[in-house]
């Protein structure tokens, strides 16, 4: 496709779907808000990878002007990134990408990223995309980009391979607590890949303890979901139950903190339900602040 050609093409109404040539002009686009993009950012740069035939979805882009404005992941998560301060091209947005999904029909598992722009698509898609589950409005967006302002717990680590039939429970406990059913789905299930292949890329972190029977047992976990931008949004932060109440989370974050900042990525990122008061002052504690809302829609 040529460059006049390409260019009427965006001049077009409507979402486009990107092809590869496109990533670089999408990444642009999220790097304006790295925090809020990180999910759909690990998924592009994922593809410029894997190209956007093997990346597990398509990415719609929305052009204003003749230039790429806002994109949208579409995949097992939905993820809209819509860093726009015009409210007119917002909303003009946000209607193509509602067009396309409409059209497509409901694949995704959910839908989740800055609170406006989930909030705006799902209210376009909510009369013909049936069996929500659960909207969840506001979850402060938190980051941290210096030293944790608590001690890091010394025995939070980096899990071991061999240590996921330990990790996969927890991971399993926590899914369940939090979104309400059980993601297992057999031992070559994708949930449980997921979890192996966080484990295997070392973004998988653990404190150990011993159980009553003497053997090793999980009491805090948590991990880096996706790791793009510069940004490290952290995932799954889970204390056991009998642990819970003893500070573990904060320390243990600070832990995950350091770690991350020292070897993943400057910026370590989290969103949170805004009624888990508990964990919001935990976060809190260890230097997080908020920056902005996530919303997440669940089917």
């Amino acid at each position: 496709m040529g460059p006049r050609r390409a260019m009427l093409l965006d001049r077009r109404p409507g979402a486009r779907v990107l092809d590869d040539v496109d990533l670089g002009a999408a990444l642009e686009v999220c790097a304006l808000d790295p925090v809020g993009s990180v999910l759909a950012t690990a998924r592009i740069e994922a593809a410029r990878s894997a190209r956007l035939g093997g990346a597990g979805g398509a990415l719609w882009g929305y052009h204003h002007g003749g230039a790429l404005v806002a994109v949208c992941w579409a995949g097992a998560n939905m993820v809209p990134v819509v860093p726009v301060e015009d409210p007119a091209v917002v909303s003009d947005a946000l209607d193509a990408f509602a067009t396309s999904a409409a059209r497509q029909g409901r694949r995704c598992s959910s839908i989740v990223g800055p609170a406006p722009a989930v909030l705006g698509l799902w209210n376009r898609l909510r009369a013909v995309w049936p069996g929500v589950r659960e909207v969840r409005p506001d979850q402060p967006s938190m980051v941290i980009d210096t030293a944790p302002s608590v001690s890091p717990d010394p025995q939070v680590r980096l899990s071991r391979p061999d240590e996921f039939d330990l990790v996969l429970p927890a991971c399993i406990a926590m899914f369940t607590e939090e979104v309400g059913y059980s993601p297992a789905s057999g031992p070559r299930g994708p949930y449980e890949t997921r979890v192996r292949t966080l484990i295997d890329q070392g973004r998988s972190f653990v404190r150990m303890e011993p159980g009553s029977d003497g053997a090793p047992r999980v009491t805090f976990k948590a991990e880096l979901g996706a790791v793009a931008g510069g940004v490290a949004q952290v995932q799954g932060v889970w204390v056991e139950p009998e642990r819970r109440g003893v500070r573990l989370s904060e320390h243990g974050m600070a832990a995950v903190v350091e770690a991350t900042r020292g070897h993943v990525a400057p910026v370590v990122s989290l969103y949170v339900n805004d009624y888990n008061a508990r964990a919001i002052a935990a976060y809190t504690a260890v230097g997080f602040r908020q920056v902005g809302s996530y919303a997440t829609v669940l089917f």
